[in-house]
C-alpha cells in the first residue's frame, strides 16, 4: 500500500466518486449519502481529479478543492483523497486497474450521477470500466430520463439490475449497474464557479 492512500480491508464495499469537485457541493454530499444507503457501502472515496480530460478549463488548485470538500463532510466513512495524483493516473480505467492491484479483495463500486451516464460513452475505455467494477448511477436533475436511453445504457442493458437489487451491487460480477432515483439537488459546480 502506498503512503497517503486510504485504508481498506478485504471484503469491504467501497464506492468511488470521481470528479474535479471544483467546487464540491451539497449535491455531491447527497449522492454520496444515497449511495451508501442504496448500495450498502462501507466507505465512499471522493477521487479528486487532477483534471478532467473532457473539460477545456483546468480546475482550481488540488489542495484548495480537497480542503473545501473535507469541510462539507461530517461522515468519517467518506474519504476525500488525491488518489489519482498519488497514483499518477488521469483516466478512470487506469485508476481502477491500479486500485484493484493495490486493494485485492476490496469490492469497489464506481459511482456517477446520471448526467455522467449521458456522456459515459465518450470516456476513455468506458467499456473496460463497465467490465471492471459495478456501477451505481444516481439521478441528477435534467438527466434522469436521458440517462436511460444513452448509448452506454443501451450497450449495458442486459447488465442493468432492478432497483430492488441495488443493495447487492457491490457483490455483483461486472458488468452490473443500477440507476437509483433520489431527491434532486440543483447544486452544480459550474453554477457555483459562475457565482464566485
Amino acid at each position: 500500500m502506498r503512503a497517503g492512500l486510504p485504508v481498506a480491508a478485504r471484503g469491504m464495499r467501497v464506492g468511488l466518486l470521481g470528479g474535479s469537485f471544483d467546487p464540491a457541493h451539497e449535491g455531491h454530499v447527497a449522492i454520496t449519502e444515497a449511495a451508501m444507503r442504496q448500495f450498502r457501502l462501507d466507505r465512499v472515496w471522493w477521487l479528486v481529479s487532477p483534471g478532467n480530460p473532457l473539460k477545456a478549463r483546468g480546475p482550481a488548485p488540488m489542495a484548495q478543492r480537497i480542503a473545501h470538500a473535507r469541510r462539507l463532510l461530517a461522515d468519517p466513512r467518506v474519504i476525500v483523497a488525491d488518489i489519482e495524483q498519488r497514483l499518477g493516473t488521469r483516466m478512470t480505467a487506469d485508476t481502477l486497474a491500479a486500485l484493484r492491484r493495490l486493494y485485492p479483495g476490496v469490492r469497489f463500486v464506481w459511482l456517477m450521477g446520471s448526467d455522467n451516464l449521458v456522456q459515459f460513452h465518450r470516456w476513455d475505455r468506458w467499456r473496460d470500466i463497465a467490465a471492471t467494477v459495478p456501477i451505481g448511477v444516481l439521478a441528477r436533475p435534467g438527466s434522469r430520463t436521458a440517462a436511460r436511453h444513452t448509448k452506454a445504457a443501451q450497450v449495458m442493458a442486459r447488465a442493468r439490475l432492478p432497483l430492488s437489487q441495488a443493495g447487492t451491487l457491490a457483490g455483483r460480477k461486472p458488468p452490473a449497474w443500477v440507476l437509483v432515483n433520489l431527491p434532486m439537488s440543483r447544486a452544480s459546480s459550474t453554477a457555483l464557479r459562475a457565482g464566485r
